[in-house]
């Protein structure tokens, strides 16, 4: 099987969905852990700036490389709006999946289309997102997912949401779980206070005003509490956070590191206390699975697929409920059998997520796809 992979998320800035794809196609290559399927699979990479860097290059191993210099937006707008240019024509050969990591599909002339949709929360809240993503997934979602080959998802919730939202039949829908990450797992916590940490955009969807809120709250109970570092990028409405957290009472306990590289985030979550992650819609949630994997207690939201990841391993909370947040972060900094506790069944459950097992089913959903495309053409 020769397969494309867009692995344009992952060119700039490995956050979410630039991590899935980085750590998909070294799981689908020939030199990792599916090894002996004889597959060709290609990487797809386009941007007038941006190259593959040299030590992602090396993580890919035997995974061939196609990049174009057009720029990102041009390339989408031609793709979403106009469906051309067909992706064997910048290839230069044919394959028999085309895989887009968003709801939109690559097009082509021959080959199975797969796409993965990670949440439908761009369908409710528009507003949430970025000029693009609101300007053409609500518009275009639907179509796609209806004229690809299969969808994959990250989780039963995200599958509920595409069969409930876009109306796709179950039976199209391959659910493929993200893996954890091969860090160290430090089996106690910091001896020192270290600091709570959170890790995603910082955006709406997250929750990040929630969060403040409920840091202060802790702050209000506990002065000398650890302090809260957010770890991640900017959107464009996290003005209005920046400036809460310059200002009293979380001036000089609130840290704002920006974008972390992920050479530096086993070092970054060693190093907490705890892990927070209060968003209102989550599709999977790969930090609460990242936390698990290196030993780290959770605090989440009892909300999207938060709960089929987390699992009985750490506290779940209601975003809304300020005191409640505040509570169960005190409660995982102050009882140390109770945190002790919640890391060792994240511990425990994230060996049960891995990326072998996440290509294997992704895998399963390319022979699905030909399958339903070769009848299609009939």
């Amino acid at each position: 099987m020769r397969v494309l992979i867009d692995y344009r998320p992952a060119l700039r800035a490995r956050t979410g969905v630039g991590e899935y794809v980085h750590q998909l196609v070294r799981a689908l290559a020939p030199s990792g852990p599916l090894r002996g399927t004889n597959d060709e699979v290609w990487a797809f990479t386009s941007s007038w700036r941006d190259r593959l860097s040299s030590g992602a290059a090396a993580e890919l191993g035997a995974v061939r490389i196609v990049d174009r210099r057009i720029p990102v937006r041009l390339l989408n707008f031609c793709w979403q709006r106009l469906g051309w240019p067909p992706v064997e024509i910048l290839a230069g050969r044919r394959f028999d999946v085309v895989h887009s990591p968003h709801p939109l599909r690559l097009p082509a002339r021959h080959a199975a289309q797969v796409v993965t949709i990670h949440d439908l929360d761009f369908l409710a809240h528009p507003e949430r997102v970025h000029r693009e993503i609101r300007r053409d997934y609500p518009r275009l979602a639907r179509e796609h997912a209806h004229r690809a080959d299969r969808v994959i998802v990250p989780s039963r919730y995200t599958a509920a949401a595409v069969t409930r939202l876009l109306e796709v039949p179950a039976d199209r829908i391959s659910v493929c779980p993200h893996g954890a990450p091969n860090w160290e797992v430090r089996n106690r916590p910091p001896r020192d206070q270290r600091y709570v940490l959170f890790v995603g955009t910082l955006d709406a969807r997250k929750n990040i005003g929630g969060l403040l809120a409920g840091y202060a709250k802790l702050l209000q109970r506990d002065s000398g509490a650890p302090d809260l570092v957010l770890a991640g990028k900017s959107a464009a409405d996290a003005d209005a956070w920046l400036s809460v957290i310059r200002n009293p009472p979380l001036s000089g306990k609130v840290r704002h590191l920006g974008y972390v590289s992920p050479d530096d985030r086993p070092a970054l979550y060693a190093g907490a206390r705890l892990l927070v992650l209060p968003s209102f819609d989550e599709g999977f949630g790969l930090p609460v699975l990242e936390a698990m994997a290196s030993g780290v207690p959770v605090v989440a939201s009892h909300r999207g697929a938060l709960p089929e990841v987390l699992g009985d391993a750490g506290a779940l909370i209601e975003p809304d409920d300020v005191d409640e947040l505040a509570s169960a972060m005190e409660r995982m900094l102050t009882d140390e059998a109770h945190a002790e506790a919640c890391a060792a069944r994240g511990r425990e459950r994230a060996r049960a997520f891995t990326w072998e097992a996440s290509a294997i089913r992704t895998r399963e959903a390319y022979d699905a796809a030909i399958t339903t495309r070769r009848a299609r053409a009939l």
